[in-house]
C-alpha cells in the first residue's frame, strides 16, 4: 500500500470508528442490521470521495470521473534503492539541472539529448556497478559486467557521443539491445571500445565484424553512428571505420553503455530519429479530422503553420499509432496558455487518450515547480521535472510512446519519464492502453491561441529482441 493510500485508509478507519460510536449513541433504538448497513455505506463514501486531487483543468467533470489516477504523481515509478533487484531506474529523485542548450540547427533537425550532463535521469542500470554522473560525464570503473541503458527503445536513428577510456579498458556502446543481452552476434549490436589486442578492438562489432588496427586513444574520442534497417555505419573521430549490414536485422531496442573492465567515461550523448513521416503538409488539413460542432477553430495560416484558437475542441489524425516518436514545434501566443497533445486516443471520442501537456506556467516563477503538470508532463500522471519552454517563443517537442512507457523532451531536454502500471483498459484515462489510437491536438478554452509546425512521426516496429524487464 502506498503512503498516500495508507494515510487515507487510517483516516477513513478512524472516521468509520467515530461514526460507529456516534451512531450507537444517537440511534440506540435502531436495529443492528440497519446500523451495519449505514456504517458500510459511510465507509464506501470515505474511500471513494476523500481524494482531494481531483482537479482536472483539461477535462470536463464527466471525463474527470473516468480517470484512474496512479497512487501518486511521483516520478519514482520504480524502486530506486541501492539494494533493489536490477534493473534499477536512476536519477528520478535528483533535482533537474539547468539545461545545456542544443544549437538551433540540431533542434531543427530533431536531435535530443540522452544525458542532461548532471544526473542519470532517463537511464536504467542493469547491473551493480558504480555508474555516476560527474563533471558532465557518465563514468563507470568497477562493478559487475553489464549495461546502463536508456529508458526507451529506439529503432532507426543517428547517435553521437564522446568516450574516453583508460588503457586496458573493455567497454562498448550497445545498439538495439535488450537490457540483458546474451549473444552480441544475434540479439544486439555491440560497438566495442577496447585496445588493439582485444579480439574486437575499438570500432568493431563484437561477434560480427572485426576492425583491425590500434584505434584507442587516451584522449576523448567520438562515435557517430547510424542505425537503420540492419545497416550500421560508424565514424570514429570523423573517419568511416565500420560499414555493416545485418541480414537478419534487429529493428528495435535500447541504447546502452557497457561496463566490462576498466574505467570509461561518456559525454554529449545525442540522438536523432531518422525515417519519420510528415503529419502536416503546411497547406491544408489533409489527413486530419475536424470537429466543427466544437468551439475550437483549426486553420493553416499564411506562414504554413497549423493554428488553433478558441476552445474547447480537438483536431484528430485519420490514422492510428501505437508505439512512435512524435516530433513537432509549438508556439504559445500569450502567457500561460493551456493545450496538449493527446495520443493513443479512442478514435472519434472526445480526447480519450494520454496527454502530453502544453503549459509553460511556473509557480513562484520557479522552473522546477511547473503549473498544471507543465509542458512535457504526462497530464494527471507525472509533472514535468522542469519548465524548459518559454511562452511566445517556438519550442521543440519530442514525445515517445513505447509500450507502457512514455517520455517527453522539450528543446532536446528530457522532462518526463513515466510507466503506466495500471491494469489494461481501452480508455487511457482509466488504465493502460497499448493498442494503436489516434493523435489529437487540443483547443483548451476560449483563450487558446497556439501554432504548430513541422509535425512528424516515426512508427516503431514490433520488438523481437527486447523482453519485458
Amino acid at each position: 500500500m502506498t503512503a498516500k493510500f495508507e494515510r487515507q485508509a487510517i483516516r477513513s478507519s478512524t472516521l468509520r470508528l467515530d461514526f460507529s460510536t456516534w451512531s450507537l449513541s444517537h440511534f440506540g433504538d435502531m436495529n443492528k442490521t440497519t446500523l451495519m448497513i449505514l456504517n458500510c455505506f459511510f465507509s464506501v463514501l470515505l474511500f471513494s470521495g476523500c481524494n482531494t486531487e481531483s482537479g482536472d483543468t483539461n477535462s470536463t467533470p464527466q471525463e474527470a470521473t473516468q480517470e484512474a489516477v496512479n497512487p501518486s504523481d511521483s516520478q519514482t515509478q520504480e524502486n530506486t534503492s541501492a539494494s533493489s533487484q536490477y534493473p534499477v531506474l536512476l536519477g528520478m529523485d535528483e533535482k533537474a539541472p539547468e539545461p545545456i542548450p542544443l544549437d538551433e540547427d540540431l533542434l531543427r533537425d530533431g536531435w535530443i539529448s540522452l544525458f542532461d550532463g548532471s544526473t542519470l535521469y532517463g537511464w536504467v542500470a542493469e547491473c551493480e556497478a558504480d555508474w555516476s554522473a560527474e563533471d558532465g560525464t557518465i563514468t563507470v570503473s568497477q562493478g559487475d559486467v553489464g549495461l546502463l541503458r536508456t529508458v526507451t527503445t529506439f529503432s532507426s536513428y543517428q547517435l553521437q557521443l564522446e568516450f574516453k577510456s583508460e588503457s586496458g579498458t573493455n567497454s562498448g556502446v550497445f545498439l538495439n539491445t535488450p537490457g540483458k543481452p546474451t549473444d552480441p552476434s544475434s540479439d544486439c549490436y555491440e560497438l566495442n571500445i577496447a585496445d588493439a589486442d582485444n579480439p574486437f578492438p575499438t570500432g568493431s562489432l563484437v561477434g560480427r565484424k572485426k576492425i583491425d588496427g590500434d584505434n584507442h586513444s587516451a584522449e576523448w574520442q567520438t562515435y557517430d553512428i547510424t542505425v537503420a534497417d540492419g545497416a550500421i555505419k560508424v565514424y570514429l573521430d570523423g573517419n568511416l571505420i565500420l560499414d555493416y549490414t545485418d541480414g537478419a536485422p534487429i529493428n528495435r531496442g535500447y541504447i546502452a553503455l557497457q561496463h566490462n573492465s576498466g574505467k570509461v567515461s561518456f559525454r554529449n550523448i545525442l540522438l536523432r530519429p531518422i525515417g519519420s513521416s510528415s503529419l502536416f503538409n503546411g497547406q491544408d488539413l489533409t489527413g486530419w479530422i475536424e470537429y466543427p460542432e466544437m468551439d475550437s477553430r483549426f486553420s493553416v495560416d499564411t506562414n504554413g503553420h497549423l493554428y488553433v484558437e478558441n476552445g474547447r475542441g480537438q483536431l484528430e489524425t485519420e490514422d492510428s499509432y501505437a508505439d512512435f516518436i512524435l516530433q513537432l514545434e509549438c508556439l504559445t501566443h500569450t502567457p500561460n496558455l493551456n493545450s496538449g497533445i493527446f495520443f493513443r486516443c479512442i478514435p472519434g471520442d472526445t480526447m480519450m487518450g494520454y496527454e502530453s501537456q502544453i503549459h509553460n506556467g511556473m509557480k513562484d516563477n520557479n522552473p522546477l515547480t511547473p503549473e498544471d503538470h507543465g509542458t512535457g508532463g504526462i497530464f494527471r500522471r507525472q509533472t514535468a521535472r522542469r519548465i524548459i519552454a518559454t511562452d511566445q517563443e517556438w519550442f521543440y517537442n519530442t514525445i515517445i510512446a513505447d509500450g507502457d512507457h512514455f517520455a517527453v523532451w522539450v528543446n532536446g531536454y528530457q522532462v518526463s519519464n513515466w510507466r503506466d502500471e495500471r491494469d489494461s483498459d481501452e480508455n487511457p484515462r482509466r488504465g493502460l492502453r497499448t493498442e494503436a489510437g489516434t493523435i489529437m491536438i487540443q483547443g483548451h478554452d476560449p483563450t487558446t491561441q497556439i501554432s504548430f509546425k513541422n509535425l512528424s512521426i516515426l512508427e516503431l516496429p514490433a520488438m523481437s529482441n527486447v523482453t519485458e524487464q
